[in-house]
């Protein structure tokens, strides 16, 4: 009895990944708003009914493909703020560390890049969200640091904000880049270190709003 409970969770499973995984595929060239569930069950090779198993509409598939595009991008911003700030090193490694994420997770990025302002509201909700729960991360990361000392909490969630605003913006141009003149790709690196040393140099100086 165990076996078959197992085995039928596991089709459960394996009918939600097909989803997202076709999800995923058919927002590479069209937003959310666009999208059809005939043309999202008929991608992952499943009927309009086992779709309705899995999510109420689109937009509850697409606050799905929110939670896992941005557990990776957690994972990016994590290993950034492992590191100590304010060096030239920890700059050139948060540029590399986008650039290769960028490489790695493209169609996540494309997809949140393209539905932060798009047209489906709980899936713009839910990514401001996670937005907002990164930037409170890093603020706590940034409170812990020597040069944060006297700071408010309104000014460490500023900066965390614009931290991760600059993450994000990064990400979307090296994606706009991908498969382009490289010499694009390096100005965007280029840019992206420049405008991290002007957050950095403000940050040392800053005297409070």
């Amino acid at each position: 009895m165990s076996h078959t409970v197992g085995a039928r969770q596991a089709q459960k499973q394996q009918s939600r990944r097909a989803l997202l995984d076709a999800g995923l595929h058919l927002l590479a060239d069209q937003n959310l708003a666009s999208l059809g569930v005939r043309e999202v069950t008929r991608a992952a090779g499943l009927s309009p009914a086992a779709f309705y198993r899995h999510f109420p509409d689109l937009a509850a598939l697409g606050v799905a493909l929110v939670e896992e595009s941005l557990a990776s991008l957690h994972v990016m911003i994590r290993s950034v703020l492992a590191g100590a700030g304010g060096s030239e090193e920890l700059i050139d490694r948060t540029v590399d560390v986008i650039e290769r994420h960028v490489r790695e997770h493209q169609p996540h990025v494309r997809f949140l890049a393209r539905e932060r302002h798009g047209g489906v509201r709980q899936v713009r909700e839910a990514i401001d969200t996670e937005l907002g729960r990164f930037a409170a991360e890093v603020g706590a990361a940034l409170a812990l640091q020597p040069v944060s000392r006297g700071w408010s909490d309104e000014d460490l969630r500023m900066l965390a904000e614009l931290y991760v605003d600059h993450m994000v913006s990064t990400a979307a141009a090296f994606l706009e880049a991908q498969d382009a003149d490289p010499a694009r790709e390096r100005h965007i690196a280029a840019t992206a270190r420049l405008q991290l040393r002007l957050i950095s140099l403000g940050r040392r100086h800053w005297q409070g709003g």
